[in-house]
Formats: structure tokens, sequence, C-alpha cells
């Protein structure tokens, strides 16, 4: 019985140093969760009075603490703050890790550094996420050109500047017959970007001591500078006596830029543009229309969005990252690849994005390291060795009587 009970610790004994060496071999592994080894006590059934009959394996616990976090300088990369697993697909079969070290692959879909496919919502074309989890793919070619549609353009406008009669004939070559000038970026079809030039006139009130309305003229240039046309009178604006703009916004102009591109009909909004005793100055504008622009990189914000970025400044979302979270997560089962399998312990798997719901957030730039303690491992393993050794030598010492027993 002796020999018995200190084989069990043995076996117990090396389970514990096994679970410490795993430990050790993974204290540097990407969002490695420490194990712990777990041990009862056995004792003969229906017998009382007598000694136990030595130890079995309970079962092995995770510590599922979080790791620190490691800048690695690479925006695909993401750490979970708080509870969460991303998910990924392994031959269509979803699995879940806290391994957030992605990658593209050639056709540009989000995948892990061992080539499973990530999981979320991707953005459909008309700009929403999709309802049903899929793989995420990134626009690495080139975004095309966007057509100027819509100019917002606000101006600070000065009540001092001359007033030019309406006899006056406006000239753009004549610096005399208008009082500012400025000029906004117009992109056709083909990505050029084009100017219109705008010449601002305050005309002499009809009314002494009445507020003046301004003459708005365009002038299309195109994108080397040659002027398409004459002068356009685009609007007149039109103010209050406290120099609130009361109409003249919105107003269209149409150009045929004759570059190959397609014609452009271009509405120009001069809302919060202001009259007053103050220097000229363009306040603000806006431009729905950009070059063509080529992929500079892609980025995970703290809600989980994948965000692709282009030369031409235009920022796409490619879609937004999912999180499983589950009743009993140390119910999970490892496997091999930093993964873990759902079971029936674990519970099944309540998706939603970073943020919401029990998800965490993410911190991209960062990967979450091992939050195995080599320090306190390596009091573990001198622990294990001594309770080895103790049970060795029980079992010898037990062998050693049974020898001398058998020569009587």
């Amino acid at each position: 019985m002796t020999l018995q009970t200190a084989l069990s610790g043995l076996l117990s004994a090396q389970t514990g140093l096994n679970t410490v060496s795993n430990d050790l071999a993974n204290a540097s592994t990407t969002a490695f969760k420490s194990q712990m080894a777990l041990f009862e006590d056995m004792y003969p059934s229906n017998v009382s009075n007598v000694p136990g009959i030595g130890a079995t394996t309970e079962g092995i616990s995770s510590d599922l603490t979080e790791g620190n976090l490691t800048s690695t300088g690479n925006p695909l990369d993401a750490a979970i703050q708080g509870s969460g697993y991303f998910i990924v697909s392994n031959n269509g079969a979803q699995q879940y890790t806290r391994d957030g070290a992605f990658q593209l692959s050639a056709t540009g879909q989000m995948e892990t550094l061992t080539g499973k496919p990530l999981m979320g919502y991707a953005t459909n074309s008309s700009g929403a996420l999709n309802s049903t989890l899929g793989t995420i793919t990134i626009n690495t070619g080139a975004v095309p050109a966007q057509a100027t549609g819509s100019l917002g353009v606000t101006l600070n406008l000065n009540s001092g500047d001359k007033q030019i009669p309406s006899t006056t004939p406006f000239n753009p070559a004549d610096s005399t017959t208008y009082d500012e000038t400025t000029s906004v970026v117009a992109y056709d079809s083909l990505g050029n970007a084009n100017r219109v030039q705008l010449y601002l006139v305050q005309n002499q009130p009809a009314t002494s001591g009445a507020t003046p309305s301004w003459t708005v003229y365009a002038q299309p240039l195109t994108a080397s500078g040659t002027s398409i046309g004459t002068p356009t009178n685009l609007t007149t604006l039109n103010f209050s006596s406290t120099g609130t703009l009361t109409s003249g916004s919105p107003a269209s102009l149409a150009v045929n830029w004759g570059n190959g591109a397609a014609n452009s009909n271009l509405s120009f909004n001069f809302s919060g543009t202001s009259l007053a005793a103050q220097s000229f100055a363009v306040a603000g504008l806006t431009n729905d229309g950009y070059a063509s622009g080529s992929y500079t990189g892609t980025s995970i914000n703290s809600q989980g969005q994948i965000q692709s970025t282009y030369s031409n400044g235009q920022t796409v979302s490619a879609g937004t990252l999912a999180l499983a979270n589950f009743l009993n997560p140390e119910g999970l089962a490892p496997v091999t690849g930093n993964l873990y399998n759902s079971s029936s312990t674990s519970g099944q798997a309540v998706v939603n994005t970073p943020g919401s719901g029990l998800a965490g957030t993410l911190s991209g730039g960062y990967l979450e390291s091992s939050n195995a303690s080599t320090s306190s491992l390596l009091v573990s393993l001198i622990q294990y060795q001594q309770a080895y050794q103790a049970n060795t030598s029980v079992i010898q010492t037990e062998q050693q009587d049974s020898t001398r027993l058998s020569q009587i």
C-alpha cells in the first residue's frame, strides 16, 4: 500500500512539474495564461480509521488575469483590455484567442500570423456594418477619384471695403472692379485638382446707408491654370443690418472641364458668411471631392473599428472586430496556436463589438504579454522537485524493506 501511495505522489509531483515547465516555456508567449495543477486526496472506499492512499490530479486551473501590454509599433496588432476573445475561423469552425498579432493576407484579408481569418462585421457598399459575422478584407488598392459636387465656403467680408457702383463693369484683369478674391479646388471625375477663382464685389447700395450686398463671380480654371470660358455671375449675397447672411446661398455652377472628365455641376454653400468691420478671410472650406489615392496603412481603434488611410487623405472603414465572451471562460479548452475551443463547460459565445455589452476595449499597436511569473514559477518548481524526490525516497525505502523481508 505504501508503494502505491508514494507512486501516486510521484505522479502528482510529475504533473505539477509538467504544468510549471509549460508555464516557464510560455513566459514570453503572447497572451498566454498560466496554469496551476490542482490535486485531491484519496481514501479507500467503505473503510474508516485508515490512512489515505495518496493523491490524484483534480484538474488544471487557468489564471485568466490580463497580462501587461507591450507596444509593437504594428498598427494591425491589438490587445484586449477587459474581457473577451478575438474570433478566428479554422476551416469554417470558430475558435477564440487573446493573441492580437494580426497581418494582411495577399488578398488583403485580416488574419492571424498562422493564417486563420479574423472575424468581425465588415462594412458593406452602403457604408453600414453587416449584421452577420464574417471575414474582413482591406482595400489595399487605389481609391478612385470622386468629383467635387458640393463646396462649402465661409467668408469673413469686410464692410469697410470700397463700394463699387453697379455701372462699373466687372473685369478680372482690373482689380479696381472687385474687392477681394480667393480660389477653391474642384476635383473632376478623373481626379484633376482644378480650381474656381472667386471674385467678390461689394455693391454700392441704391439707398444711402443701406446694408450693401456682395456679388460673387466665378472663373473656372484647369489644373494647369488655363481659364475655362469667361467669369460667371455666381450669386449675390445679401445681409441683414447685423451682418448675417440672409440670401444668395446656395448657388450652382456648371463646368465643362474639356479634359476628358465628366462635366461638373458645382454647388456652393456660403452658410456662415458674415459682413462686419473685419479683415477679409476665408473662415472655412469643405469639399466632398478628392483625387485618387494609394493605400498607406490600416489601424484599429479602441472600439474595434478597422480604418484604412490613403494618400489622398481619405479614411475608409473596412469593418469592426468582434469579441466573444463566455459564461465560464475557464471552461474553454486550450489548443495549439494560442487558441481556445468552446466547450459544454464554457457555454456558448456571446458576441459583441469592443466596448459594448460584456466586451472590453482594444489598444491598437499593442499586444498582451504572458501572465506567467517566472519568479513564482521557479519557487513552485523547487517545491515539486522536493515532493518528487521525497516520494522517490519512499519508494526506494519500500523496495529495500521488501528485499529484506524476502531474505528472511
